[in-house]
């Protein structure tokens, strides 16, 4: 359980009260299921409590569906995520030389907007 709650190899060794070295030969597989520990627990707490629902918990069942509308809108979002829309485009990267060719042309026409200011301010006078 306390893989699925992401916690750390040596957290859980300290709350075990053993070494890391112990943990790992006597646990070796829990850790080993890491990443599906999580959803092992899910669906734990989804047969529980259909379980109960099934003996009749009004409670249970109201309980059951909140996880399964829960699993459904991770379910979605993990669908979402995975398709080719959901892709976020990068903006194109810009090299070096690109970038100083850009500032030079920006303070070209920041220069010629200067010297246009000053000249149209020299012929009102």
């Amino acid at each position: 359980m306390l893989v699925a709650l992401g916690w750390g190899n040596q957290r859980i060794a300290s709350t075990l009260q053993i070494t890391l070295p112990t943990l790992h030969k006597y646990y070796f597989y829990e850790l080993a299921e890491r990443e599906a520990a999580r959803d092992m627990l899910e669906a734990r707490r989804l047969e529980i409590a259909w379980d109960m629902a099934e003996g009749g918990n009004v409670g249970a069942l109201r309980e059951f569906g909140k996880l399964l509308d829960r699993n459904d809108r991770m379910e979605a979002e993990r669908l979402f995520e995975n398709s080719p829309d959901a892709a976020v485009e990068k903006p194109e990267r810009i090299g070096k030389k690109k970038m100083d060719d850009l500032r030079a042309l920006d303070a070209d026409a920041d220069l010629m907007a200067e010297l246009e200011r000053e000249a149209s301010h020299n012929a009102h006078h």
